[in-house]
């Protein structure tokens, strides 16, 4: 099963602002430390905040951070919600296969689906950032230069 590219992105997002400790990234911040565009990341965050798994604050001291739903949350809930309903073959399309009343297949992709799903299920945002995940993300040349040197800058207004 391959993942929408916006379910990648938000998993990314929200495995890296699991590792902030303190520190509040902005989108912009968390876009480049992740390597996806600032505007598809914007779009992931306004999602992911409307969904009650992080929070942004604007202006000043602002920034982005995980909140406790967020950490906790099951990734295969995840995963499913931000995937959406539906089969892994499109068997009832614009052009729909002339199998699919009597096809075996189609059951036997739900069912792979499922436990693909049922996978993930058991794994919280926080255990996907333990050893050596974490320690990986927080070894990322932006986060480093984050955390390692006083900020000097006035903060960004974008979260």
């Amino acid at each position: 099963m391959r993942l929408l590219r916006s379910t990648d992105m938000a998993l990314r997002v929200l495995m890296r602002l699991a590792v902030a400790g303190g520190s509040s990234p902005t989108t912009r911040e968390v876009a480049a430390d992740m390597g996806v565009p600032y505007t598809h990341a914007a779009k992931i965050v306004a999602d992911l905040q409307h969904r009650g798994l992080l929070t942004a604050r604007r202006g000043r001291g602002g920034g982005l951070s995980l909140t406790e739903a967020g950490r906790n949350a099951s990734v295969g809930a995840l995963v499913r919600s931000l995937e959406g309903e539906g089969d892994v073959a499109d068997c009832d399309g614009t052009t729909p296969c002339p199998l699919s009343s009597d096809c075996r297949l189609r059951g036997a992709l739900r069912r792979a689906q499922e436990a693909f799903y049922a996978t993930l299920d058991p794994l919280t945002v926080d255990d996907m950032v333990a050893a050596p995940t974490g320690p990986l993300l927080l070894g990322l040349p932006s986060i480093r230069t984050a955390s390692s040197e006083p900020s000097t800058s006035p903060a960004s207004s974008t979260p």
